[in-house]
């Protein structure tokens, strides 16, 4: 009996040692965490997978000249890539050179060939790289010092670090020439650069996006998506489901206990508990779009499909139907018309509609009626919506030159500017407090009136009652990342898509 309880009890101490390995053991992303060179002191890497976010320790005695030493958490990858990262030192630090960040090595010997973003302690940033295996260590040094956040991409054979404070865009610090043999070694990396000290770097919002291959077409090639939730406090990102197909526009319920999106011209209820998407029944209706949303109550949602009408002309068209599924009523009679917001007392639809060869703003009774137009500005007025309190519909106008947020009163009148700076803003979407907004800014290089997948874009937000935008996200996506009302109904949380061809898990 005595030996049967102490055979249970080592069986059971063993059991406990291997589960403690196998939570050791969980790197995220990284399918490697090992050290480099040998330091003394032994490096680890911790994913908090509650909170997504890695802490690195560290030592080794640089990384630099023509050997290194450093603990590497990594991943092998192949062709083009983006790794961008939110990091920090843990503690004061002991040497000023200890340093952080993203790296890309074509092995994992002392003297690889490598390039990497380096923040050190002392806040010197530079894009590091060896060239030659086992040569001198060279660099590009930023005028940006202290970043935290930064960004490298490998784009062909051209390296190029990016760097930024949080709540700023980002500034190209570095790019370089250098081919690497596949497949290399991406990831995070710390090394203290004194051989008697370990140091701990902590990176949140990381992640690994695989750009399309030139001219690929998103809405040919459509790219496989991460679901994700952002804490507006934090300013971390949690990812929430991930696919290989895609999905777009994520609407937030009014109970908070779910999320609706679309994929594949179908409409999916998404409940935060169980995490397992169930398709709402919208009838004959099955070419919806991005353009969907839930009235003020939570009791009905509004969407938006491609119809073939009668006269044989074919486009968007505004549909209703209750939140739980049903037959959808169609409100809009002319195409294309691309819903965008309830009024909230859900007696009015604003949409976007091409009417006499020109993108407007339209107003609609939501049981269907006369449509009536607010907009009459040349060029694309897109993204109406209500603020909570129905005083203005915001919405998004390239009449200044640039895609800008705009408002106006609920009858089109007052119409003035309220985002600027020097991005292409889409798609406001404002807070159930009615204090804030949040939508996405397109690069100055990507055509006004153009809305396309597959960019690097920023999330920012915006009080309502200040000119200057925040950044929030710094994310590869575009089209169908955050179209709609995408708002937790307690105004902490934002919801949105991200692309990647690439696996959705990193």
């Amino acid at each position: 009996m005595v030996r049967l309880l102490t055979i249970s009890i080592c069986f059971i101490m063993m059991m406990l040692m291997n589960s403690a390995e196998s939570v050791a053991q969980n790197h995220g992303a990284f399918t490697n965490a090992s050290d480099v060179g040998n330091p003394k002191l032994k490096g680890s890497t911790k994913f908090d997978n509650s909170q997504q976010i890695y802490t690195l320790t560290g030592s080794g005695l640089n990384m630099w000249a023509n050997a290194d030493e450093f603990h590497f958490a990594s991943v092998k990858l192949s062709g083009d890539f983006i790794l961008t990262t939110f990091c920090k030192f843990e503690g004061k630090g002991v040497n000023p050179h200890r340093k952080m960040g993203l790296i890309i090595r074509e092995n994992l010997n002392t003297g690889s060939r490598y390039a990497d973003a380096a923040v050190h302690g002392d806040g010197l940033t530079s894009l590091q790289y060896r060239t030659k295996e086992d040569d001198i260590t060279s660099e590009v040094k930023a005028t940006l010092t202290a970043p935290d956040v930064i960004q490298l991409e490998r784009k062909g054979d051209t390296i190029i670090m990016r760097a930024a404070k949080s709540g700023e865009p980002f500034t190209e610090t570095g790019r370089i020439t250098m081919a690497f043999n596949a497949p290399v070694y991406a990831g995070l990396f710390i090394s203290s650069h004194d051989i008697s000290v370990i140091e701990t770097a902590v990176f949140h919002n990381f992640r690994i996006d695989v750009p399309a291959a030139e001219n690929v077409d998103g809405y040919q090639t459509p790219s496989a998506s991460r679901l994700e939730l952002m804490d507006i406090a934090t300013g971390i990102r949690k990812v929430i489901y991930t696919t290989k197909g895609h999905i777009e526009a994520p609407n937030w319920s009014k109970d908070g206990k779910f999320l609706i999106y679309n994929s594949g011209g179908l409409l999916y209820k998404f409940p935060l508990d169980t995490k397992t998407p169930v398709k709402i029944n919208t009838g004959e209706v099955v070419n919806n779009n991005n353009d969907h949303g839930l009235s003020f109550d939570g009791k009905m949602l509004a969407m938006s499909s491609s119809t073939k009408l009668a006269d044989g002309r074919s486009g968007s068209m505004v549909y209703t139907v209750p939140v739980e599924g049903g037959i959808p009523k169609a409100i809009t009679k002319n195409v294309p018309s691309y819903w965008h917001g309830w009024s909230p007392d859900r007696k009015t639809l604003v949409f976007c509609a091409e009417r006499n060869g020109d993108f407007d703003v339209w107003g609609i009774p939501s049981n269907g009626g006369e449509e009536f137009q607010l907009t009459k500005s040349k060029g694309l007025d897109d993204g109406p919506e209500y603020t909570p309190d129905g005083k203005f519909i915001y919405f998004n106008s390239v009449r200044s030159g640039m895609m800008k947020i705009w408002r106006m009163a609920p009858d089109g009148s007052n119409q003035e500017q309220v985002s600027f700076g020097k991005y292409n803003d889409w798609f406001a979407h404002l807070s159930p407090d009615g204090k804030s907004m949040v939508y996405v800014s397109y690069p100055a290089d990507v055509p006004s009136n153009s809305h396309p997948h597959n960019k690097r874009v920023l999330v920012q937000m915006q009080s309502v009652n200040s000119p200057d935008a925040k950044v929030l996200a710094y994310i590869y996506g575009g089209q169908g990342t955050m179209n709609v009302p995408s708002w937790s109904p307690d105004s902490k949380t934002i919801a949105f898509v991200t692309f990647t061809y690439g696996d959705p898990n990193y």
